[in-house]
């Protein structure tokens, strides 16, 4: 089932408008996530709105919104102040202008959407927009409204849809001068970079992100999957970094461990999971199968239990 659209509204170049809604290309609720709990009754805590002083607790209609401007002073912003300065544009991603995709500083990529066609009508339209990007090997650069506040948007064509990825403002990006000024200018000599040609050389291959595991989300699961078997959970001896003496020796030692790896036998991929599947709810080792388990019906009231 297809998440809810983040955004609905519509999508102009100039005189050709099509209804279009925004949902999320990326999501993170099939990561493991943990909730706080009291370590003395194991309930979960709770959070509540407190008066920084009083430490009463204030309903949500008593709530404003303050920018703080010294350390003990803050302006109140109400509701209506906000909605009057509200941008107009909230219903409409205008395309402002078409740029090469090689012109979008990767620092400025925040996050990615996809757009497509609201309802019945206005596909025609809509394709017409994403293949003349498409067709003109561009990138559409238009604006959006998410919770009140104005984004950049840049538009690709993919597949039969458009992949809508917000930008930053200039302001939201640091400069990278403050971090390499102190950088030591290195002469690499060629003996060096050709050693180092010959390493990415032996390691080349393509994107495939099916290939890549998660490494710490399975280890997550690992050790949930074994406090619950009751398993003693024994720390792991982690890799000490040694300190490079030699950069030369390094690097034709890379060449023979690259050498190495590649002769062996391939790394077996990963078992591919269903999407929104969490491993953990498989049966644990030693258990009953997982039809068996299906079929009898977990109890209702959830037991706590020590580690």
């Amino acid at each position: 089932m297809a998440p809810r659209a983040n955004w609905k509204g519509f999508l102009r170049l100039s005189l050709v408008t099509c209804p279009v809604a925004l949902y999320p290309a990326t999501s993170e609720s099939e990561k493991v996530s943990f909730n706080q709990l009291n370590r003395k009754t194991g309930h979960r805590i709770k959070y509540a709105r407190v008066d920084a002083d009083t430490g009463e607790e204030v309903e949500n209609e008593d709530i404003v919104k303050g920018y703080k401007v010294d350390t003990d002073t803050y302006i109140e912003v109400t509701k209506e102040e906000l909605e009057n300065v509200a941008l107009e544009s909230t219903r409409t991603i205008e395309i402002d202008e078409f740029v090469d995709r090689s012109e979008i500083d990767p620092r400025y990529l925040i996050r990615p959407y996809y757009l497509v066609p609201d309802g019945k009508v206005g596909h025609d339209a809509f394709a017409v927009i994403r293949e003349t990007i498409r067709e003109m090997n561009k990138v559409a650069i238009g604006r959006v409204v998410l919770t009140n506040r104005e984004h950049i948007i840049a538009l690709d064509p993919l597949d039969k849809g458009l992949m809508g990825t917000l930008l930053r403002y200039p302001y939201e990006v640091r400069s990278e001068k403050e971090y390499f000024d102190d950088i030591q200018d290195v002469k690499v000599t060629k003996d060096m970079l050709d050693l180092a040609k010959h390493i990415v050389n032996q390691k080349a291959g393509h994107f495939e992100p099916d290939k890549f595991e998660d490494q710490y989300e399975t280890a997550l699961v690992d050790l949930i999957n074994q406090k619950r078997a009751g398993k003693p959970i024994i720390a792991k001896e982690r890799p000490r970094g040694e300190n490079v003496v030699d950069l030369m020796d390094a690097l034709r030692k890379s060449i023979g461990g690259a050498e190495a790896s590649k002769d062996s036998k391939p790394a077996k991929k990963p078992r591919k999971v269903a999407s929104g599947q969490k491993e953990m709810l498989m049966p644990i080792a030693g258990k009953k199968s997982a039809k068996e388990a299906a079929a009898k019906k977990p109890s209702a009231k959830p037991q706590r239990k020590s580690a």
